[in-house]
């Protein structure tokens, strides 16, 4: 598992917040110093990560990178993108809105099956749950937002795949676990 300290996790929320005020007024993407601000080796490292936004404490966009195809800050900054302007759940976000989001970034562990759904643990677990071209995939927060038990969880989940709630039951039903350390700007007092 990663470990991030806050002043790491401060850097990557600020790199999310100028991908996104960069993007809204040049359209363009801030390059990753890695011979400076990001210089330590934890974000050399390629993992798994989610941009999620928050409006008034309601979300307004989440959008990631399950498996570590990049480093944790270029997925930032791919991810703080693609939530504010590509999330197909929200219009993009305006110019207006900049001041009233607070991001949350959440960096994931690598993908594991479940064998036994007594493994599942609410509030360490994320879930993907797939059948066929179908998946669906809820951040480990997510369940304890909403005080989910694990088997309203994994119902849950089979909605944001497009099944009915009873399919993570079925034989040919893939589920699968992750972690993450999760931390956002209020958490840190950024906002």
């Amino acid at each position: 598992m990663v470990h991030l300290n806050d002043e790491q996790k401060k850097k990557l929320l600020a790199l999310a917040r100028m991908t996104i005020e960069e993007y809204l007024k040049k359209r363009t993407l801030p390059k990753v110093d890695y011979n400076h601000e990001f210089a330590d080796d934890v974000f050399k490292q390629k993992c798994g990560a989610f941009v999620t936004l928050h409006k008034y404490g309601a979300l307004r966009g989440c959008i990631g990178y399950v498996k570590g195809i990049k480093t944790i800050p270029e997925a930032v900054v791919d991810m703080a993108k693609a939530s504010a302007f590509e999330d197909p759940r929200f219009e993009p976000l305006r110019k207006d809105e900049l001041d009233d989001i607070d991001i949350e970034i959440s960096v994931l562990t690598p993908v594991e099956p479940v064998n036994d759904i007594g493994e599942i643990v609410i509030g360490r677990d994320g879930l993907i749950i797939s059948n066929g071209f179908r998946a669906g995939l809820l951040l480990p927060q997510v369940a304890t937002e909403y005080g989910w038990d694990v088997q309203t969880f994994l119902e849950h989940t089979c909605y944001k795949a497009g099944l009915p709630a009873d399919a993570w039951k079925w034989e040919n039903t893939k589920i699968e676990k992750f972690s993450a350390i999760v931390f956002g700007e209020k958490e840190l007092n950024l906002r």
